[in-house]
């Protein structure tokens, strides 16, 4: 595996009046670049804190992080972040929120060659009518979108993503998960996403990292997602292992600690009726 990023014994911890808690602990991970990873897991097993850690908004307690070979030690514009809810301006426009990006990272880039990787972006998303809409003026969705178009545009090495989607209703998130996938196809930026939705997870990734429940979670399983490239939506629902994997990851969330890490879908159900039939016996 051509290990572009590296997770090596990552741990966070905080303190507490009754002592430090390793929030994360032994977290240990690789990632090929041009890969996209989803992070799943329960809610507070330390997902968005893996996710804050390498973007560098996070300080590190043990453990390193390597991006590329070079250790992670605070923030960079290597890094395209886009959040649950997008910080945006709301007085500034769709283009002026995206310039403001586009110009720290390419400040000696023309007016025009700015202008030109923003509107770019901004089309790919879908807001071609929108550039000179206020932030304030577009729905949570369109809203989104700038998001998105504003971490792409800064042409990042690494995209990270914490629940882009979770604040959005169903249509709109389905539509945005298309869009996401659409642009990312096209650049192949190394991505990490933190959801806790398992059919997004699987439409979107090539493999599925599960966490365990905190504290001192780390790595439980990791499910790859052979589903061929470009996707949509209806082929991978209707594609033969769908539900195969879909279990796997179900049943991993349902009650990890009957799982073993690594174990196929059969031997997993195996494992759960084995320890069904003890408990009713």
């Amino acid at each position: 595996m051509n290990e572009y990023i590296q997770f090596a014994a990552l741990a966070k911890v905080y303190p507490t009046v009754d002592g430090p808690v390793a929030v994360v602990k032994g977290f240990d991970l690789q990632i090929e670049q041009g890969e996209f990873v989803s992070i799943i897991g329960h809610s507070g097993c330390g997902k968005s804190t893996v996710l804050s850690m390498i973007a560098g908004l996070n300080e590190i307690s043990d453990g390193a992080i390597y991006i590329d070979g070079r250790r992670v030690t605070g923030p960079g514009p290597d890094r395209g972040v886009v959040f649950q809810s997008p910080s945006l301006f709301p007085w500034m426009t769709a283009m002026e929120n995206v310039l403001l990006g586009v110009e720290q990272v390419f400040p000696h880039g023309s007016k025009r060659e700015r202008r030109e990787i923003a509107e770019y972006y901004l089309n790919r998303v879908g807001l071609v009518d929108a550039l000179d809409k206020r932030a304030a003026e577009l729905s949570q969705g369109m809203r989104q979108r700038v998001g998105i178009a504003r971490a792409f545009a800064l042409k990042p090495k690494l995209l990270l993503l914490d629940e882009p989607f979770g604040m959005l209703d169903s249509l709109t998130r389905t539509e945005l998960q298309d869009v996401l996938l659409e642009v990312w196809r096209r650049d192949r930026i190394t991505a990490i996403m933190v959801t806790h939705d398992v059919d997004e997870a699987l439409f979107l990734s090539d493999r599925v990292v599960m966490m365990t429940s905190g504290p001192q979670a780390k790595v439980g399983d990791v499910l790859p997602v052979g589903f061929p490239r470009p996707r949509d939506r209806r082929t991978v629902c209707e594609h033969e292992h769908f539900y195969d994997l879909r279990g796997h990851l179900l049943r991993f969330l349902d009650g990890p600690t009957l799982v073993e890490p690594g174990a196929a879908p059969d031997e997993e159900q195996e494992t759960l009726d084995e320890t069904a039939q003890k408990q009713v016996a």
